[in-house]
């Protein structure tokens, strides 16, 4: 999916419709000391195998694509409507 890299939208801040910069979702870096990673070195630790099945089966073809919309007055970002599409690219209109 072709999506462009500029947009008019509303910005709930200015309250008016300014551009826009679109940027894609990106996940951040996991932290090594969150509970749910230290519950699972928990379990890994010692004797026996691993204490999650691993799921083979993917249903899904595709991930969700999340753009990120920054307001070019206010610098203010929020989010657009995601999509499940294969391929999502910004480009320059």
């Amino acid at each position: 999916m072709k999506f462009p890299r500029t947009i008019n939208r509303y910005c709930p801040k200015c309250r008016s419709h300014t551009k826009h910069n679109v940027s894609l979702y990106k996940k951040g870096k996991e932290r090594a000391m969150n509970h749910g990673r230290r519950r699972l070195e928990r379990k890994k630790k010692g004797y026996g195998s691993f204490p999650k099945e691993i799921f083979h089966k993917n249903a899904k073809m595709n991930k969700r694509s999340l753009p990120i919309l920054e307001c070019s007055e206010c610098g203010k970002k929020h989010y657009s409507k995601s999509y499940r599409v294969k391929k999502f690219e910004l480009q320059e209109v």
